[in-house]
Parts: C-alpha cells; structure tokens; sequence
C-alpha cells in the first residue's frame, strides 16, 4: 500500500509538472499561420460583414487577455466554450479568474481534508472533484437563472416591438426602444444587438449571434420569424403577436409540469442526500466507527462502488422526472 501511494503522488506531480510545461509553452505555429491568413483576409475584403467583424473586434480589443488568461487557455479542453458559458452569466468574468477560483478552492479542500487525517490522495481527489464541479454547478446555477428572467421578460418585450410596429415605427427603431425600455437581460441583449446594426452588421446576423449565446429556443423562434418574415412578407406585428402569445402558453405548460413532477423530483432528492447524510452524522458523531472508509482498501473500495451505483440512481430519477418542451 506505502509504494501503491507513492506511486500515485509521482503520477500527481509528473501530472502537475507536464501541465505547467504545457501551460508555458510557446504559442502554436498552426495557429499563428491560421491568424495571419485571417489577418490578410481582413485586410484585403471589400465585404462589408468582414468589415464590420473587423471594427468588432477593434472594439473588443480593449478586453486584451491577462497572462493567467492565455494560461487558461492552454489548460482547458475547450476554452470557447467555456467562455461562452461565461458570457451567459451576464457578469464580466474571464476565464483566468474561472481557473484561479477552480485552483483555490481545490487547494482548500484538499488542505482541510489532509489536516483533518484523510489520506492525500483521497483528499487530491476530492479537492479536484471539489475545484471543478462547484465554480461549473454555480455557473449553471447563474444561466439558469438569467435564463429565466430573460425567458420572463420576453414575451413582453415583443408585445413592446408590436405596439411600435402598428404605430409606424420601423423594425430598427422597435428594437432600440426594447433595449432602452425593457430592463435586466432582456435589455442588455437587445441593446448589443443594437450596438452591432450601428455599426453595420446586418439584423439577422447580429440576431444570430444573440441567438448563439444565449441558446434559448425562444429567442431563436423570434430570429427564425424575423428571417421568414423578410424572406415571404406579410404583417410582421401581427406575426410578432402570435409569437408573444405561443411563448407565454409555453411557459404556462413548464410551469404546469413543474408542479405535476415536483412531489417525483423532492423523492429524488431526498433518496439521493440521505445516504451521505446519514453518512456524515455517523462519522461527526463516532468518527472511528466510520474512520475505516477513509484508512481500510476493502473499505474504500465499497464506499466508491456505492457513491457509483448512488449517482447512477440518481441520474436515472433526474432523467425520468424532467421533461423538455
């Protein structure tokens, strides 16, 4: 057992060592050739999308990437996406600090842990586990919500545009009126659109790419009616108000399901926590009674085979119990 544990802490820090090499490493040749290319394209288009993703970028250019922001770029798999998760949080975190929080906090447990006589490497793993689930769960948490107010929001947002369509205000103008008139989300997003058209991206594109970022069906319904609308014509107020009332039944029927699934989902929840925290009682109240899962290979072997069939059951009731629109 000493030489299996030492075995494991070499593999940590071989680990450890191979990421900082990695993390410090000089930049990539594929990609420096893929900017210059991207660079002499810019330069030389006479489109006026290239152009206007041009000066976007000027304007972004202020925002310049912090050290700890390139090195976050070389250690997570797929920083794009992360980022973009970030941007749905509607704060103006980056993701330097994203990795400084995952590392804090998993030194923090790992430290607690040791210093309370669990061993290092079972502390190493839950101080991982601990680093990257809480910052991901609590920036689900943020999207989630900012998601719901946005979704809130909408519906009377273009109930706004269809009473400024009717009295003769172009599309344009509808949208600048939402983002100066409508608060929280649902304004801030509606005024980047805005700020994008001033300076020349076309509607659908600067629409789209709201669309991306947020990943709401809803919005998305509102893109696709705007793009069919120019393609075929007709009364786009009257569609709008159609739209308005499809996304207000549709909320209605979530929160309909909420309430026939919510005795199913406290069952599940309750079925899920109570085994850790029984679990947890047991081992405040006679610590060596437990202390056998944290010290005996038998021990721990079952109690990571039992946490396993736990998420798995889990996973299952979560998966019954919620039901997509």
């Amino acid at each position: 057992m000493p030489s299996f544990t030492i075995i494991m802490i070499a593999g940590a820090l071989f680990t450890m060592l191979g990421l900082v090499i990695f993390a410090f490493a000089g930049p990539s040749a594929a990609k420096a050739k893929a900017r210059r290319l991207e660079g002499l394209r810019e330069r030389h288009s006479k489109s006026s999308e290239v152009a206007a993703q041009v000066q976007m970028k000027r304007i972004l250019a202020g925002r310049s990437d912090t050290k700890m922001d390139g090195i976050a770029k070389r250690l997570l798999p797929n920083p794009a996406l992360l980022r973009l998760r970030l941007s749905r949080t509607g704060r103006s975190w980056t993701l330097g600090q994203y990795l400084m929080a995952c590392g804090g906090l998993a030194i923090l447990v790992m430290t607690l842990l040791t210093m309370k006589g669990l061993p290092f490497i079972l502390g190493l793993f839950v101080g991982l586990f601990a680093g990257l689930g809480i910052p991901h769960f609590v920036v689900g948490f943020l999207i989630k919500r900012r998601i719901n107010q946005f979704t809130s929001k909408f519906p009377d947002a273009i109930e706004l545009m269809v009473r400024g369509l009717r009295s003769g205000l172009p599309i344009s103008e509808t949208l600048g009126i939402v983002a100066s008139e409508v608060p929280g989300p649902v304004g801030i997003e509606f005024r980047s659109v805005s700020d994008k058209m001033k300076i020349g991206r076309t509607m659908e594109s600067a629409l789209q790419d709201t669309a991306d970022r947020l990943g709401t069906p809803e919005f998305q319904f509102f893109v696709i009616t705007l793009a069919i609308q120019r393609e075929t014509g007709g009364n786009l107020a009257e569609t709008l108000s159609n739209l308005a009332d499809v996304l207000r039944k549709r909320a209605q029927m979530k929160l309909k399901i909420r309430a026939m699934s919510s005795e199913a989902k406290a069952s599940a929840m309750i079925l899920g926590i109570l085994p850790f925290a029984v679990f947890t009682l047991l081992y405040l109240m006679n610590p060596g009674y437990m202390g056998g899962f944290f010290s005996d290979p038998r021990l721990i072997v079952a109690g990571l085979g039992g946490i396993l069939w736990m998420s798995i059951g889990v996973f299952v009731m979560a998966k019954m119990v919620n039901f997509e629109i």
